[in-house]
């Protein structure tokens, strides 16, 4: 018998299930996939508590690694014994085992260990279409990343390192603090009264782009340190959901631009998504970037693992080892 986290109503980490699952055949476009690793992302925490919508009963999970089993009629971009991992719908990674549709597996390279993978997919594309997709960034340029210790902040740091970026991380510890500038974070600030260090950092001037992972206790703040028509990035909300902002606002601080990008939109494009899966996997096959996976759990201990997270406990990646 199988096993998965389900959850049956919105709400706190209480709320998720451990319980046994029938995993039958895979019908025509779907595989059966045995995991050997699974990520843990903030965004499960907002299926889990009603933030994102989904219909319920459901597992929970966008993202994971493991191996092939079986296949069902017409599928030809995977075969059985092939080491794969994902990021994205259905919700349902975290699980044992699970039938999911074989279009959004990608083949794994021996290079990267399963563990590695369950840890990067989301965290790392994420990075690639921030740094990659969302502003025309070059080398020089002087960026300001909020939570820069987290999974997406470690690899967005080194992948700035290697283009010649320059970044402004923010983080809550010490210790985070060391592994932001270990990663190549050049500037390494804690949340209090951030916009002036920011303007003292770049003269003044302030920077182009802010990405802001934090939402809530950040955004307001987060505008006070952009550069006349700069972007302020909101690609998470890991304090809380940013409000309504009135487009004046923007008007008054310089011509501001404002963004709310998903990592769906920018993996939709075939094209797109495979020049970032290939320079992903590229830089962290060859060593360039390495994911830091500091956190592991059973998937017996969701619960726990998502009251670490949502009370900023993790540093880098995290994952569930099945």
């Amino acid at each position: 018998m199988e096993h998965a986290i389900r959850f049956h109503q919105s709400g706190g980490p209480e709320v998720l299930q451990w319980e046994e699952i029938k995993v039958g055949e895979p019908a025509a476009g779907e595989v059966r996939l045995r995991h050997k690793a699974v990520g843990l992302n903030m965004a499960d925490t907002y299926f889990r508590s009603g933030m994102y919508p989904a219909p319920i009963p459901n597992g929970i999970g966008v993202e994971g690694a493991g191996v092939v089993e079986a296949v069902g009629a017409g599928v030809t971009n995977v075969s059985v014994g092939d080491r794969v991992a994902y990021t994205g719908s259905p919700l349902g990674a975290y699980s044992t085992s699970r039938i999911m549709p074989a279009a959004v597996l990608l083949k794994l390279p021996d290079a990267i260990p399963f563990e590695t993978a369950s840890a990067m997919m989301m965290r790392g594309l994420s990075a690639a279409y921030l740094i990659r997709k969302i502003a025309p960034l070059k080398k020089g340029d002087t960026v300001l990343f909020h939570a820069a210790a987290g999974g997406v902040g470690l690899i967005f740091c080194q992948w700035a390192r290697l283009l010649g970026i320059k970044v402004i991380g923010t983080v809550s510890t010490e210790s985070k603090a060391k592994a932001a500038k270990a990663a190549g974070c050049e500037h390494v600030l804690a949340y209090d009264d951030f916009p002036k260090h920011v303007r003292e950092i770049t003269g003044g001037v302030g920077v182009p782009v802010v990405f802001d992972g934090v939402g809530k206790d950040t955004w307001q703040r987060s505008i006070d340190c952009l550069k006349r028509r700069g972007l302020l990035c909101v690609m998470g909300t890991s304090s809380g959901a940013v409000p309504p902002i009135d487009p004046m606002l923007l008007v008054t601080k310089g011509s501001l631009y404002m963004t709310r990008p998903a990592l769906a939109d920018y993996l939709a494009d075939p094209l797109e998504r495979s020049e970032l899966v290939s320079e992903l996997f590229g830089h962290v096959g060859s060593g360039r970037i390495s994911i830091e996976i500091n956190q592991r759990y059973r998937l017996e201990d969701a619960v726990q693992a998502h009251r670490d997270l949502e009370t900023r406990k993790t540093t880098g990646s995290s994952i569930f080892v099945v």
